[in-house]
This record gives C-alpha cells, structure tokens and sequence, in this order.
C-alpha cells in the first residue's frame, strides 16, 4: 500500500511540475488523470499493477 501512495504522490508532484513549467494546459492534466481512473477499473488495471510493483522491486533491489 505503501508503494501506491509514493507513486501516487510523485505523479501527481510530476503533473503539477508540467502544468506550471511545461505549458501543459490543465484541461490536458484532467483528461491523463481520467484516462487513469478508467484504466484502473478495466480489464488491464492488474496488470498495469502488478508491472509498476515489479518495475518497482527491481529498482529497489539495485545495490549503489
């Protein structure tokens, strides 16, 4: 649970970076953040879950 609450929060850091410097219009940032909620409740939200955990795991298993 953790996980998701981090990556939440440093998508939404990223978007609120691209509206105020990037130009991205805010209309564009509502309709990518709906575009995402339909995702989750599809077929292919588990799927796009379970590849972020991974993808995740493998990042934090990188010894520096």
């Amino acid at each position: 649970m953790a996980l998701s609450i981090s990556a939440v929060v440093l998508l939404a850091i990223i978007v609120f970076l691209l509206v105020r410097k990037s130009g991205l219009k805010t209309g564009h940032a509502i309709v990518c953040m709906l575009l995402g909620f339909y995702l989750a409740s599809s077929s292919i939200g588990p799927t796009i879950k379970q590849l972020t955990t991974n993808v995740a795991g493998m990042l934090g298993g990188i010894k520096f």
